[in-house]
């Protein structure tokens, strides 16, 4: 599983030009799903996320009170390594993937934190405004 996480001041999601998600000052959660994860990864980014000391005065997301908006996003799979066309092979597919994100949504809420997200599999805008700019690459 990964993750690639932003510091924003502001940041949300539209579906059709209805806004679906949306957080002020806290994290961006793009998260990804390959075939062999599972509870345990989903678990640990989780944790990674509410965790992470990256909010100001080195501080995180549980410790601001900050939001998460979390966004599935299977391209994080993607490799372009041979031509110009990435393949999504490693991404797993959405029976697999949805309720792992699902998981790491729900193990977020637990901690208490404010999550909102995207709407999984649809054609999702997602606007932020990445403050610092930080962006973090998780793995589990």
């Amino acid at each position: 599983m990964r993750a690639v996480v932003q510091r924003v001041t502001r940041a949300r999601v539209t579906v059709a030009d209805d806004v679906v998600g949306e957080i002020g000052l806290g994290l961006l959660a793009l998260v990804g799903v390959t075939h062999d994860d599972g509870a345990a990864q989903a678990a640990t980014i989780a944790r990674k996320i509410a965790d992470l000391r990256i909010m100001p005065g080195e501080r995180s997301v549980t410790e601001t009170a900050g939001g998460v908006l979390v966004v599935s996003q299977f391209t994080l799979y993607g490799d372009a390594r041979k031509g110009r066309r990435p393949t999504w092979i490693a991404a797993a597919p959405g029976d697999v993937a949805e309720p792992l994100v699902d998981a790491v949504v729900a193990d977020l809420r637990g901690r208490g934190l404010t999550v909102a997200t995207g709407v999984f599999g649809a054609d999702m805008a997602v606007e932020l405004v990445n403050d610092g700019p930080v962006t973090i690459l998780l793995e589990a």
